[in-house]
């Protein structure tokens, strides 16, 4: 039986009453089956890592949590026998995975998830699996908004899940 994990990047939101309806909407439509939860940065409130309570939930800083040092920068996470890479990133998405790559060229990966872009992408690139989960409230050149989930079996695999 597979390990759910809900993954979830930029959400862009303050800890308020009607985000964390928000979330409680994404937690039940979407990851009511899931065993943790990453966010790959831009969460804005880090008061949102508690949102899908009791679940644990991982997470790294983005381009827009300057005010939260508390979370990292970047972090490996061992999870089901897999080695999953987290980092939000930054600057163009044009060569945003080779970039992000280079973070963790000496690391052995099983999967780098990653936000900061927005657009979803779930890409098997040899042994490594690249997964962006896009955004569930800001998709910007994205066709609609969207969550990942991952599944931890024998392999590890991605789904985007369209939201909202």
């Amino acid at each position: 039986m597979d390990v759910i994990v809900g993954v979830v990047s930029d959400t862009h939101l303050r800890d308020d009453p009607d985000c964390q309806a928000f979330l409680g909407r994404l937690a039940r439509d979407h990851f009511s089956d899931a065993q943790a939860i990453i966010h790959a940065g831009d969460m804005i409130d880090s008061a949102l890592l508690t949102a899908f309570s009791p679940l644990p939930v991982y997470g790294v800083r983005g381009n827009m949590d300057a005010a939260h040092p508390d979370l990292p920068y970047k972090r490996i996470l061992e999870l089901a026998g897999f080695r999953i890479g987290l980092i939000h990133g930054w600057g163009s998405a044009f060569g945003l995975e080779e970039r992000l790559l280079q973070e963790f060229a000496d690391a052995r990966l099983d999967c780098l998830v990653y936000g900061h872009s927005h657009y979803p992408l779930n890409e098997q690139r040899g042994a490594l699996l690249l997964f962006n989960p896009g955004s569930p409230t800001d998709p910007r050149q994205a066709p609609f908004p969207t969550v990942g989930r991952l599944y931890l079996g024998q392999t590890i695999r991605g789904e985007i899940v369209r939201c909202g």
